[in-house]
């Protein structure tokens, strides 16, 4: 049930970009399912559309056409405040590039995705900042800036950031594309901790070789389309 509720479902999603008089399909059709839990790898070569996909079910684009459903909820159709609300409230975001505010401290990195959550007490959104904080295994280094951390400790970071909200979904575009082979792992073995023990969905894009390794489920995109699996 819990798979069902929480689910994606993804039909007949089209992306295309107009490049002066070139238009430029980044997705031809798309359909598919992804239930509530999933460790999922989108992977494919540069340009094969992954970025593309993860960019439609995080509203941060808009399709050309079809359907993206969330949860039961055609996420298109919601208006501007239901939209936001689904960004903060439903989904966390992981980078490549960290996207850390350099001039925030670790903790102050942490908590900045609990400010729309007005729902929570001062005191809930601390609780929340320390619990994921530990989770990383940062809660020595509150105070430092992200320009005093390593790249996996930055990394560490942004994962604790994307899950202080409490979501369903994580959305990774290459989490791992910045790291070493072995502070990589770690991440990802962290990555696979959370997704078993708090049941959140981890949908990574990638063409890394240990995602795809570790992943429950491997799609794999080649010009827009859905190879066979």
């Amino acid at each position: 049930m819990a798979q069902e509720k929480n689910g994606i479902k993804i039909r007949g999603l089209r992306k295309e970009y107009k490049l002066g008089s070139t238009v430029v399909t980044a997705l031809n059709g798309i359909d598919l399912d992804i239930g509530g839990g999933s460790f999922l790898c989108v992977a494919g070569p540069s340009g094969s559309g992954k970025t593309t996909l993860l960019n439609m079910i995080g509203l941060v684009d808009l399709p050309t056409s079809g359907v993206v459903n969330v949860a039961g909820v055609d996420v298109q159709a919601m208006n501007d405040k239901l939209s936001t609300r689904y960004r903060s409230q439903m989904l966390g975001f992981i980078f490549q590039t960290f996207n850390l505010l350099p001039v925030l401290s670790v903790y102050e990195n942490i908590r900045l995705p609990l400010i729309l959550h007005n729902d929570l007490t001062k005191e809930e959104k601390h609780d929340r900042v320390m619990d994921f904080a530990k989770a990383v295994g940062l809660e020595s280094h509150l105070a430092h800036k992200p320009a005093e951390l390593s790249g996996g400790q930055r990394q560490r970071v942004a994962i604790a950031r994307a899950l202080v909200t409490h979501p369903i979904i994580v959305l990774a575009d290459e989490p791992t594309a910045n790291l070493d082979s072995v502070t990589g792992n770690e991440v990802l073995e962290l990555m696979e901790e959370i997704n078993a023990t708090r049941g959140t969905t981890f949908i990574f894009s990638s063409h890394d070789p240990s995602i795809m390794h570790r992943a429950k489920r491997v799609v794999r995109l080649r010009d827009g389309h859905i190879e066979v699996e």
